[in-house]
Protein backbone atom coordinates (compact mmCIF):
# COMPACT_ATOMS: atom_id res chain seq x y z
CA UNK A 1 0.00 0.00 0.00
CA UNK A 2 2.81 2.36 1.01
CA UNK A 3 5.35 3.29 -1.93
CA UNK A 4 2.79 3.93 -4.28
CA UNK A 5 -0.26 6.28 -5.33
CA UNK A 6 -3.51 5.54 -4.45
CA UNK A 7 -7.02 6.16 -5.89
CA UNK A 8 -7.21 9.83 -5.21
CA UNK A 9 -9.75 10.45 -2.32
CA UNK A 10 -11.31 6.91 -2.30
CA UNK A 11 -10.27 3.37 -2.74
CA UNK A 12 -12.03 0.95 -4.21
CA UNK A 13 -12.41 -2.70 -2.24
CA UNK A 14 -14.58 -5.13 -4.26
CA UNK A 15 -15.24 -7.21 -0.98
CA UNK A 16 -18.30 -9.52 -0.82
CA UNK A 17 -19.22 -10.58 2.70
CA UNK A 18 -22.72 -12.77 2.92
CA UNK A 19 -24.16 -13.80 6.46
CA UNK A 20 -26.82 -15.95 4.81
CA UNK A 21 -24.42 -17.21 1.69
CA UNK A 22 -25.58 -20.73 3.24
CA UNK A 23 -28.89 -20.67 1.78
CA UNK A 24 -27.83 -20.32 -1.39
CA UNK A 25 -25.23 -22.74 -1.40
CA UNK A 26 -27.26 -25.43 0.32
CA UNK A 27 -30.13 -25.08 -1.05
CA UNK A 28 -29.02 -24.72 -5.09
CA UNK A 29 -28.72 -28.09 -7.83
CA UNK A 30 -25.06 -28.56 -8.81
CA UNK A 31 -25.13 -26.93 -11.51
CA UNK A 32 -24.42 -29.15 -14.69
CA UNK A 33 -20.31 -28.66 -15.78
CA UNK A 34 -20.60 -29.46 -19.80
CA UNK A 35 -16.59 -29.46 -21.40
CA UNK A 36 -15.45 -30.06 -24.39
CA UNK A 37 -14.72 -34.33 -24.43
CA UNK A 38 -11.63 -33.32 -26.36
CA UNK A 39 -9.96 -31.16 -23.57
CA UNK A 40 -7.70 -31.83 -20.83
CA UNK A 41 -9.09 -32.26 -17.31
CA UNK A 42 -8.01 -28.58 -16.53
CA UNK A 43 -8.60 -25.39 -17.83
CA UNK A 44 -5.74 -22.73 -17.37
CA UNK A 45 -7.00 -19.47 -17.53
CA UNK A 46 -4.83 -16.39 -17.73
CA UNK A 47 -5.99 -13.29 -15.35
CA UNK A 48 -5.32 -9.72 -15.74
CA UNK A 49 -4.39 -7.18 -12.86
CA UNK A 50 -6.15 -4.11 -13.51
CA UNK A 51 -4.78 -0.93 -11.95
CA UNK A 52 -6.87 -1.26 -8.86
CA UNK A 53 -5.06 -4.03 -8.09
CA UNK A 54 -7.76 -7.00 -8.53
CA UNK A 55 -7.17 -10.22 -10.82
CA UNK A 56 -9.48 -10.47 -13.47
CA UNK A 57 -10.85 -13.04 -15.14
CA UNK A 58 -12.97 -13.17 -19.02
CA UNK A 59 -16.05 -15.25 -18.67
CA UNK A 60 -19.18 -15.37 -21.23
CA UNK A 61 -22.56 -14.65 -19.25
CA UNK A 62 -25.41 -16.00 -21.61
CA UNK A 63 -23.30 -15.78 -24.28
CA UNK A 64 -21.89 -12.31 -23.96
CA UNK A 65 -18.68 -11.80 -22.71
CA UNK A 66 -17.84 -10.68 -19.26
CA UNK A 67 -15.20 -9.29 -17.28
CA UNK A 68 -15.24 -10.61 -13.51
CA UNK A 69 -12.75 -9.93 -10.63
CA UNK A 70 -11.68 -13.08 -8.82
CA UNK A 71 -12.46 -12.83 -5.36
CA UNK A 72 -11.94 -15.18 -2.58
CA UNK A 73 -13.46 -13.07 -0.16
CA UNK A 74 -17.17 -13.43 -2.13
CA UNK A 75 -18.77 -16.80 -1.08
CA UNK A 76 -21.31 -16.23 -3.89
CA UNK A 77 -20.31 -15.07 -7.48
CA UNK A 78 -22.66 -11.78 -8.23
CA UNK A 79 -23.07 -9.71 -11.55
CA UNK A 80 -23.05 -6.03 -11.19
CA UNK A 81 -27.12 -4.31 -11.11
CA UNK A 82 -27.02 -2.37 -14.29
CA UNK A 83 -25.91 -5.53 -15.94
CA UNK A 84 -28.68 -8.21 -15.10
CA UNK A 85 -30.69 -6.70 -18.32
CA UNK A 86 -27.40 -6.71 -20.87
CA UNK A 87 -26.64 -10.47 -19.77
CA UNK A 88 -30.40 -11.64 -19.39
CA UNK A 89 -30.48 -12.66 -15.91
CA UNK A 90 -33.74 -14.69 -14.82
CA UNK A 91 -35.65 -14.51 -11.74
CA UNK A 92 -36.11 -17.18 -9.39
CA UNK A 93 -38.64 -20.20 -10.03
CA UNK A 94 -41.45 -20.01 -7.95
CA UNK A 95 -40.85 -24.18 -7.88
CA UNK A 96 -37.05 -23.21 -7.01
CA UNK A 97 -36.05 -24.01 -3.19
CA UNK A 98 -33.54 -21.16 -3.71
CA UNK A 99 -33.95 -18.71 -1.35
CA UNK A 100 -35.19 -14.92 -4.07
CA UNK A 101 -33.23 -12.79 -2.13
CA UNK A 102 -29.60 -12.85 0.40
CA UNK A 103 -28.48 -10.26 2.77
CA UNK A 104 -25.22 -9.17 2.06
CA UNK A 105 -23.64 -6.84 4.77
CA UNK A 106 -26.79 -6.08 6.26
CA UNK A 107 -28.88 -5.08 3.49
CA UNK A 108 -30.60 -7.70 1.38
CA UNK A 109 -29.64 -8.51 -2.69
CA UNK A 110 -31.85 -10.15 -5.23
CA UNK A 111 -30.84 -13.74 -6.62
CA UNK A 112 -30.89 -14.63 -10.59
CA UNK A 113 -30.30 -17.24 -12.59
CA UNK A 114 -27.79 -17.15 -15.48
CA UNK A 115 -28.35 -20.08 -17.29
CA UNK A 116 -24.63 -20.36 -18.80
CA UNK A 117 -22.27 -19.36 -17.30
CA UNK A 118 -19.06 -20.33 -19.17
CA UNK A 119 -15.11 -20.32 -17.99
CA UNK A 120 -12.73 -21.23 -21.16
CA UNK A 121 -13.97 -24.99 -21.55
CA UNK A 122 -16.12 -25.02 -18.50
CA UNK A 123 -19.86 -24.47 -19.37
CA UNK A 124 -22.23 -24.21 -15.83
CA UNK A 125 -25.57 -24.41 -16.76
CA UNK A 126 -28.22 -22.65 -14.54
CA UNK A 127 -26.02 -21.24 -12.11
CA UNK A 128 -27.29 -18.97 -9.53
CA UNK A 129 -25.71 -15.40 -8.75
CA UNK A 130 -26.45 -12.14 -6.44
CA UNK A 131 -27.23 -8.99 -8.36
CA UNK A 132 -25.23 -6.62 -6.36
CA UNK A 133 -24.57 -2.67 -7.22
CA UNK A 134 -21.46 -2.42 -7.94
CA UNK A 135 -20.88 1.46 -8.56
CA UNK A 136 -18.36 2.11 -5.59
CA UNK A 137 -16.06 -0.30 -8.05
CA UNK A 138 -16.95 1.10 -11.45
CA UNK A 139 -16.74 5.09 -10.28
CA UNK A 140 -13.02 3.93 -9.44
CA UNK A 141 -12.43 2.15 -13.01
CA UNK A 142 -13.99 5.32 -14.38
CA UNK A 143 -11.28 7.67 -12.34
CA UNK A 144 -9.05 5.49 -13.75
CA UNK A 145 -10.04 4.96 -16.88
CA UNK A 146 -9.97 1.33 -17.23
CA UNK A 147 -12.89 -1.19 -17.95
CA UNK A 148 -15.49 -1.93 -15.25
CA UNK A 149 -16.08 -5.15 -13.92
CA UNK A 150 -19.29 -6.72 -14.73
CA UNK A 151 -19.55 -9.01 -11.75
CA UNK A 152 -17.42 -11.05 -8.99
CA UNK A 153 -16.32 -14.69 -9.12
CA UNK A 154 -16.40 -16.03 -5.91
CA UNK A 155 -15.91 -18.97 -3.65
CA UNK A 156 -19.45 -20.97 -4.67
CA UNK A 157 -17.86 -22.12 -8.32
CA UNK A 158 -14.13 -22.04 -6.97
CA UNK A 159 -14.82 -24.42 -4.46
CA UNK A 160 -16.30 -27.34 -6.92
CA UNK A 161 -14.02 -26.70 -9.58
CA UNK A 162 -11.06 -27.59 -6.95
CA UNK A 163 -9.51 -24.01 -8.23
CA UNK A 164 -5.96 -23.20 -7.93
CA UNK A 165 -5.22 -19.46 -8.16
CA UNK A 166 -1.89 -18.34 -8.61
CA UNK A 167 -1.92 -14.74 -7.26
CA UNK A 168 1.71 -13.97 -8.33
CA UNK A 169 1.95 -15.28 -11.50
CA UNK A 170 -1.54 -14.49 -12.79
CA UNK A 171 -3.31 -17.89 -13.63
CA UNK A 172 -6.75 -19.45 -12.42
CA UNK A 173 -6.43 -23.54 -12.72
CA UNK A 174 -10.20 -25.07 -12.71
CA UNK A 175 -11.21 -28.86 -12.79
CA UNK A 176 -13.46 -29.68 -15.41
CA UNK A 177 -14.90 -32.85 -13.91
CA UNK A 178 -15.16 -32.35 -10.24
CA UNK A 179 -14.98 -36.29 -9.86
CA UNK A 180 -11.46 -36.13 -11.24
CA UNK A 181 -8.81 -36.70 -8.66
CA UNK A 182 -5.12 -35.68 -9.43
CA UNK A 183 -2.37 -32.87 -8.73
CA UNK A 184 -3.31 -29.95 -10.79
CA UNK A 185 -0.76 -29.72 -13.73
CA UNK A 186 2.04 -27.29 -13.55
CA UNK A 187 1.97 -26.47 -10.10
CA UNK A 188 5.55 -26.59 -8.35
CA UNK A 189 5.70 -25.94 -4.23
CA UNK A 190 9.38 -25.92 -3.42
CA UNK A 191 10.35 -22.93 -0.97
CA UNK A 192 6.76 -22.30 -0.32
CA UNK A 193 5.18 -22.34 3.04
CA UNK A 194 1.74 -23.95 3.56
CA UNK A 195 -0.87 -23.55 5.88
CA UNK A 196 -4.71 -24.95 6.18
CA UNK A 197 -7.36 -22.85 5.13
CA UNK A 198 -10.30 -22.81 7.17
CA UNK A 199 -13.37 -22.82 5.41
CA UNK A 200 -16.60 -20.81 7.35
CA UNK A 201 -20.42 -21.83 7.30
CA UNK A 202 -20.79 -18.83 5.21
CA UNK A 203 -18.02 -19.94 2.83
CA UNK A 204 -15.36 -17.36 3.95
CA UNK A 205 -11.61 -18.43 4.27
CA UNK A 206 -9.58 -17.58 7.22
CA UNK A 207 -5.89 -18.90 7.91
CA UNK A 208 -4.13 -18.34 11.21
CA UNK A 209 -2.07 -15.47 12.02
CA UNK A 210 -0.57 -12.99 14.69
CA UNK A 211 -0.21 -9.03 14.95
CA UNK A 212 3.09 -8.33 16.77
CA UNK A 213 2.75 -11.28 18.43
CA UNK A 214 -1.16 -11.41 19.36
CA UNK A 215 -3.21 -14.40 17.67
CA UNK A 216 -5.84 -13.33 15.09
CA UNK A 217 -7.38 -15.13 11.79
CA UNK A 218 -7.47 -13.69 8.93
CA UNK A 219 -9.36 -13.69 6.02
CA UNK A 220 -8.37 -14.84 2.32
CA UNK A 221 -9.28 -12.02 0.21
CA UNK A 222 -8.40 -11.52 -3.32
CA UNK A 223 -10.76 -8.81 -3.88
CA UNK A 224 -9.26 -6.72 -1.44
CA UNK A 225 -6.69 -4.19 -2.78
CA UNK A 226 -4.45 -4.32 -0.11
CA UNK A 227 -4.48 -5.87 3.10
CA UNK A 228 -6.56 -4.11 5.68
CA UNK A 229 -6.61 -4.72 9.06
CA UNK A 230 -8.94 -4.35 12.01
CA UNK A 231 -9.44 -0.52 13.42
CA UNK A 232 -10.49 -2.19 17.12
CA UNK A 233 -7.98 -4.68 16.82
CA UNK A 234 -5.42 -2.46 16.86
CA UNK A 235 -6.30 0.20 19.35
CA UNK A 236 -6.55 -2.88 21.91
CA UNK A 237 -2.76 -3.53 21.08
CA UNK A 238 -1.96 0.01 21.26
CA UNK A 239 -0.67 0.39 17.65
CA UNK A 240 -0.27 4.01 16.45
CA UNK A 241 -2.72 4.82 13.92
CA UNK A 242 -2.03 7.69 11.16
CA UNK A 243 -4.54 9.37 8.84
CA UNK A 244 -4.79 9.56 5.87
CA UNK A 245 -7.45 11.31 2.53
CA UNK A 246 -8.34 7.77 1.19
CA UNK A 247 -11.59 5.71 2.39
CA UNK A 248 -12.68 1.96 1.12
CA UNK A 249 -15.98 0.75 -0.12
CA UNK A 250 -18.00 -2.36 -0.20
CA UNK A 251 -20.82 -3.41 -1.14
CA UNK A 252 -24.18 -1.90 0.30
CA UNK A 253 -21.94 -0.44 3.25
CA UNK A 254 -20.53 3.62 2.90
CA UNK A 255 -17.74 4.65 2.43
CA UNK A 256 -15.21 4.41 5.30
CA UNK A 257 -11.46 6.32 6.12
CA UNK A 258 -8.49 4.41 5.89
CA UNK A 259 -5.65 4.73 8.18
CA UNK A 260 -1.91 3.53 8.37
CA UNK A 261 -0.40 1.70 11.09
CA UNK A 262 3.24 0.23 10.78
CA UNK A 263 3.28 -3.49 11.89
CA UNK A 264 6.39 -4.52 13.65
CA UNK A 265 5.56 -7.93 12.43
CA UNK A 266 2.56 -9.72 10.17
CA UNK A 267 2.84 -13.33 10.67
CA UNK A 268 0.62 -15.44 8.17
CA UNK A 269 1.16 -18.76 9.31
CA UNK A 270 4.78 -19.52 9.18
CA UNK A 271 6.21 -16.20 7.16
CA UNK A 272 7.08 -13.64 9.10
CA UNK A 273 6.48 -10.09 7.53
CA UNK A 274 8.64 -7.41 9.44
CA UNK A 275 8.13 -3.92 9.34
CA UNK A 276 5.22 -3.41 7.35
CA UNK A 277 2.70 -0.21 6.86
CA UNK A 278 -0.46 -1.50 6.45
CA UNK A 279 -4.07 -0.22 5.71
CA UNK A 280 -6.61 0.18 8.87
CA UNK A 281 -10.34 0.31 8.67
CA UNK A 282 -13.68 -0.30 10.93
CA UNK A 283 -14.28 -3.68 9.85
CA UNK A 284 -18.12 -3.76 11.94
CA UNK A 285 -20.60 -4.59 9.45
CA UNK A 286 -18.26 -6.36 6.94
CA UNK A 287 -17.42 -9.66 8.95
CA UNK A 288 -19.99 -10.25 12.38
CA UNK A 289 -19.36 -8.74 14.90
CA UNK A 290 -18.68 -12.16 17.10
CA UNK A 291 -16.05 -12.98 14.57
CA UNK A 292 -14.15 -9.47 15.26
CA UNK A 293 -13.80 -10.56 19.29
CA UNK A 294 -12.48 -13.50 20.97
CA UNK A 295 -9.28 -15.66 21.77
CA UNK A 296 -8.32 -15.90 18.41
CA UNK A 297 -10.29 -12.80 16.42
CA UNK A 298 -10.59 -11.71 12.86
CA UNK A 299 -8.09 -8.90 12.67
CA UNK A 300 -8.10 -8.18 8.88
CA UNK A 301 -8.21 -9.30 5.23
CA UNK A 302 -5.19 -10.74 3.85
CA UNK A 303 -4.96 -8.87 0.68
CA UNK A 304 -3.95 -8.66 -3.04
CA UNK A 305 -0.30 -6.72 -2.07
CA UNK A 306 0.60 -9.90 -0.19
CA UNK A 307 -0.79 -12.15 -1.57
CA UNK A 308 0.81 -10.79 -5.02
CA UNK A 309 4.47 -10.10 -3.29
CA UNK A 310 4.90 -13.28 -1.24
CA UNK A 311 3.73 -15.55 -4.83
CA UNK A 312 0.39 -16.66 -2.72
CA UNK A 313 -1.52 -19.58 -4.14
CA UNK A 314 -4.82 -20.66 -3.28
CA UNK A 315 -5.81 -24.16 -3.81
CA UNK A 316 -9.30 -24.63 -3.24
CA UNK A 317 -9.39 -28.00 -3.63
CA UNK A 318 -6.95 -28.71 -0.64
CA UNK A 319 -7.93 -25.40 1.28
CA UNK A 320 -4.41 -24.61 1.51
CA UNK A 321 -2.72 -20.95 0.93
CA UNK A 322 1.12 -21.61 -0.17
CA UNK A 323 3.28 -18.09 0.46
CA UNK A 324 6.56 -17.45 -0.06
CA UNK A 325 8.86 -15.67 2.56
Amino acid sequence: MPGRPLLPKIVSVVVTILFAATEVCMAAPKSQRVSDSSSPRFEALPLTRSRQNHLLVRAFINGKPALLGVDSGAPISAIALKRRAHFGLTGIPGSSTLPARLQINGAFNNVAIAHNFRLGALNLVDEPVVVVDLSGSGRASRLLHEQEIDGILGADILFPTGAVLDCQKQMLILKLDPESSGKTPGMQYRGFRSMPIRVSETYNLYVDAAINGAPARLMVDTGAFATLLNRGFLRRLHVPLQETPFSSSAVNLKQRGVQIARIKRLSVGSVDIVGKDIGVVDLEGLIHSDLLRGSQPVAGLLGAEILRSHHGIIDFGTRTLYLKN
